[in-house]
């Protein structure tokens, strides 16, 4: 069926028109002169929000959402509660429970909005998986097209041998000019991202024209279709080695997930969305999202080069005071610039980078990398995890977040998201757990837990552990030199862990982190503290009951 049709069979669509499959560089000129909303708080509707750089289409576009939608509006995330769907969905704060006839009237309130207003609307037909085995068609239809660029940036096109695409096929329609009436939708706000599971739609209404959206949302329906086809679907990076290695990397932002599978000697599968089938592991996505705040460009090759490069996105980067977007080369954006937020972002095809594995594809990983970035600076730089601590580690999904920039206040903040990525899980924690703890068992991975925090103290007195140690305890895990016979560990007398007692190329006393306090009480107490609060979070989320074994 085409696009026509089936836009009006799904949302009743008849006196709008379309602009489907568009190429990059028309998709760049009808951005500039037509994507139109607010830009700043309190402006109007009507500003640009799309931007050329001096290089035109030869360089990137520069897109500026709402000033309150710089990220995934998490509040104003919704799942249709259709009746046969409740107990199998994981329904939690940042994906909450929509009423479905309240759905079904929304829907064609929104219809309706489009058609009175005669919309022009784009189409993107693409795919969310690189692996015919598994991907779904995903048609984009929305009112920007600098939605529908990222969108052909972050999904692959022309999967080969996807049988009954019509069936598969997911259909985000995304209308920033529509704002819900909560008295009337059942919405939060005046905005809301609502998934049906059932009839495979993405709504996106209101001021929530971030990019990501169009990305997270795809990713939150992959997470429900492939465990119910005993797939793995999960929130980590991927790379094999030049022996036929392969290795996920598993983390929370921050962690080092992107920066680590960037590795000159090993291929790139992909830095964030993950599939692992009977096959092997290959990418849910065709391009990559990064974070752009005080990018190091020496350490980032990659992510600088693409900022000069055709067809990319940059979002929510301002132009420096007194310049005009469209005189500036991308080189010279000021990337420390945080004055719009501290999440400027910018979507990039796969193939930017010069080091991508053959199809996004890989073989069954030897080795499962869970990171962390403890700022609290007392869980090991390097742990050997066996299946049931895997398993607890992985629902705990730890990391820690700096307190902010306020002087004085240097406290580190304990984060924890279910198998690093909660907000996108749609099932329970415990059918991810249980589905990585079994593909381990088929495959025989390892797993290490890689921690990229700090040493010494917590933040504010200690230090970041290098990158350069962080990168050989990697290469060491990867190798499998932790885990071979006869290598010898201590085990942490707090957390439990299985510490190596050496390391090639790290120097062995930091392999202990209370060795490398000089106050071995206050290292105790904190420990203590950070210990309390996996437990605390463990017994808070349930976590037993679903089967999980405390190891702490």
């Amino acid at each position: 069926m085409g696009h026509t049709q089936d836009l009006e069979r799904l949302f009743g669509l008849k006196d709008v028109s379309y602009k489907a499959n568009l190429s990059k560089d028309q998709l760049f000129d009808e951005a500039i002169a037509n994507d139109r909303g607010r830009i700043k708080q309190g402006g109007p509707d009507t500003d640009q929000k799309a931007y050329p750089t001096k290089l035109g289409k030869q360089g990137p576009l520069v897109f500026y959402t709402d000033p309150t939608c710089t990220g995934r509006p998490v509040k104003d995330t919704f799942g249709v509660a259709w009746p046969e769907l409740e107990d199998k969905v994981w329904w939690k704060n940042d994906f909450q429970k929509f009423d479905p006839d309240k759905f079904q009237v929304l829907l064609k309130r929104v219809g309706e909005h489009l058609n009175e207003r005669k919309a022009s609307l784009y189409v993107q037909d693409v795919y969310a998986g690189t692996d015919p085995e598994y991907a779904v068609p995903f048609r984009f239809t929305g009112e920007y097209a600098t939605h529908a660029t990222f969108v052909h940036n972050m999904f692959p096109k022309g999967i080969e041998g996807v049988a009954d695409e019509d069936a598969k096929r997911w259909t985000l329609l995304n209308v920033p000019s529509f704002h819900a009436d909560p008295e009337i939708d059942g919405t939060l706000s005046k905005r809301a991202v609502i998934l049906d599971m059932k009839n495979q739609i993405v709504l996106v209404v209101g001021r929530a024209d971030y990019c990501g959206v169009n990305k997270k949302s795809m990713f939150t329906i992959m997470n429900y279709l492939l465990p119910n086809q005993q797939h793995m679907s999960m929130h980590c990076s991927a790379n094999v080695g030049q022996g036929g290695d392969g290795a996920i990397l598993f983390g929370l932002s921050g962690t080092g997930k992107t920066t680590l599978s960037a590795d000159p000697d090993r291929k790139l599968i992909g830095d964030d969305e993950t599939a692992w089938t009977e096959s092997g592991i290959s990418n849910l996505e065709d391009g990559c999202y990064a974070k752009l705040i005080d990018l190091d460009k020496q350490a980032e090759p990659v992510i600088a080069a693409a900022l000069s490069m055709a067809g990319t996105v940059i979002e929510n980067v301002p132009a420096p005071a007194g310049k005009k977007m469209e005189e500036m080369d991308p080189q010279d954006l000021d990337l420390t610039d945080s004055s719009i937020t501290e999440n400027t972002r910018f979507s990039y095809p796969l193939d930017c980078n010069p080091n991508v594995s053959e199809g996004a594809k890989g073989p069954h990983p030897e080795t499962i990398v869970l990171l962390t970035a403890d700022a609290f600076g007392v869980l090991p730089p390097v742990s050997i995890l066996d299946a049931k601590e895997v398993m607890y580690h992985f629902v705990m999904g730890f990391t820690s977040k700096l307190a902010g920039t306020e002087v004085g206040i240097t406290e580190p903040q304990a984060a924890f998201s279910a198998c690093f990525g909660a907000p996108f899980m749609s099932h329970k924690a415990s059918v991810y757990a249980e589905g990585l703890a079994k593909k381990m068992e088929q495959h025989g991975g390892r797993c290490i837990l890689l921690n990229t925090g700090w040493g010494g103290g917590p933040y504010g007195v200690g230090s970041r552990i290098s990158i350069k140690d962080t990168r050989a305890l990697l290469n060491a895990g990867l190798a499998g030199d932790l885990h071979k016979e006869g290598a010898e560990y201590d085990v942490h007398p707090v957390f439990n862990l299985k510490m190596p007692k050496s390391c090639p190329g790290v120097d062995a006393t930091i392999l202990n982190p209370r060795n490398t306090w000089e106050d071995k009480d206050a290292y105790d107490k904190a420990a203590d503290k950070l210990r309390d609060m996996f437990r605390s979070t463990f017994e808070g989320k349930g976590f037993a009951s679903l089967g999980i074994e405390p190891i702490m």
